[in-house]
Order: structure tokens, then sequence, then C-alpha cells
């Protein structure tokens, strides 16, 4: 009798731990064919002109803050190879030597001022933007430390803009200038390990708008961020 119990006990363990295994394993199977990565982003980036014209300098440090969200779209099996489409927000300011002001006339005027007639002047430019990426990574369900490369397109909205300068012989302070580009876009990479990882940003159009001129010639400048970038999942 004690024999028979001791065997009934022992295959009722038996069955009951297979079970387990096999229901632990349908859970890996059901995280495998679902997972995403890296929907969430907050960057953090210097931020520099390009295509400046004679004479414009930068100075300071000329900072750039961004965070969204991106839908996480794998294409593959393994799902380390994914689309990406967000949503976010850029706030940016470039601290430079190229004065605007408004003549007498109300028109807007360019131009580049020396360094010794101003404490602060700087451009600020606030947007919302649309990244496109495509995503390679090295992550599987289980794993969240992984190699990561993703590039692509960003698009933006800019919804708002201001001038600071401080100096001789007056401070100017303006707002959301007709002068900049609305819509702006650019090319974007960002690769890195883990936490780290390092972002870059090449704007394909300018600043400004064609209107924008230093003694006529048009202002071709564009932007170009260089920093940080953390993805949350």
């Amino acid at each position: 009798m004690r024999l028979l119990i001791f065997l009934y006990t022992y295959f009722f363990c038996l069955s009951f731990s297979w079970a387990q295994v096999e229901e632990n394993t349908n859970s890996i199977k059901v995280i495998d064919s679902l997972y995403k990565e890296d929907q969430f982003y907050v960057g953090v980036t210097y931020n520099l002109i390009g295509k400046k014209p004679e004479g414009l300098s930068q100075s300071g440090f000329s900072s750039g803050f961004h965070f969204g969200f991106t839908k996480d779209m794998p294409i593959n099996k393994k799902r380390n190879i994914a689309i990406g489409l967000g949503f976010g927000l850029s706030l940016n300011s470039f601290n430079q030597n190229l004065q605007i002001a408004k003549t007498d006339s109300n028109n807007l005027e360019f131009s580049i001022i020396d360094d010794t007639d101003y404490s602060k002047n700087k451009f600020s430019t606030y947007m919302l933007e649309v990244p496109l990426e495509f995503r390679w990574r090295t992550s599987t369900a289980v794993d969240y430390k992984f190699w990561r490369i993703y590039t692509g397109l960003k698009f933006g909205y800019l919804f708002a803009n201001k001038t600071k300068y401080e100096g001789e012989p007056s401070n100017i302070k303006l707002a959301n200038l007709d002068v900049f580009n609305k819509f702006q876009y650019g090319l974007s990479l960002s690769a890195g390990y883990n936490t780290w990882n390092f972002y870059f940003y090449y704007s394909l159009n300018p600043i400004f708008k064609s209107d924008a001129k230093i003694d006529g010639k048009t202002i071709d400048a564009n932007a170009l961020k260089v920093g940080l970038i953390f993805f949350i999942l």
C-alpha cells in the first residue's frame, strides 16, 4: 500500500513538473512572437550650424533636448530588424553671432556682429518631429543589453521660435518669426550598446527661408546635432 502511494505521488509530481516546463516554454514562445524594443526615447545633443555664411561663428554651448515615442514594428521572424515610426518633441538653441533685428520699417535684418558688442545672442526652435527609422539590433526576448543601429529620416514641424540679443546699443527679443522654415527634415543615426547610444542628425534643408539674407546673399545654414540618446521599452 505504501508503495502504491509512493508511486502515485512520484508520478503526480513528475507530471506537474513537466506541465510547468511546458507552460514556461510556451510563455517564452509567446514573448518571442510579440516583443518589441526601444519605443520611448530621450536625447541630449550639442547643436552645430553647417554651411555657415562668411563670418558666422558659434560660442558657448548650443543644446538640444529630444524626447518622444516610436512604434517598433519588427519585419523578420527573429524580430531583430524593424521599422520605427514615431512622434516627438525637440527643443533647440543655437548660440552664435548672427543678429536678427527689425528695422524702422518693421522688416527683418540679418547681420554678423562683433563679439565685443554683446553678451548673449541666440535663436531657439521648438519642433514636433516624426522619426522614420530602419532598425537593426542583436536583441532577443530575454536579452535587454544589445547592440543597435537605427538610421532613417526625421521630419519636423517648427511650431515656435524666438531670438534673444543682449548687448549694445539695446537688447532685442523677437518671437515666432516667419523667416524660419516651418518644415525641416534630415538624416538621423543612433548607434550603441545597452544604455549609451551615439546620436547624429544632419538637416537636409536650411534653417531659414530663402528671403533671409546677409548683404544680398541667402543664408543656407543648416542644423547638425551630435549627442547621446537613451531608449526605454
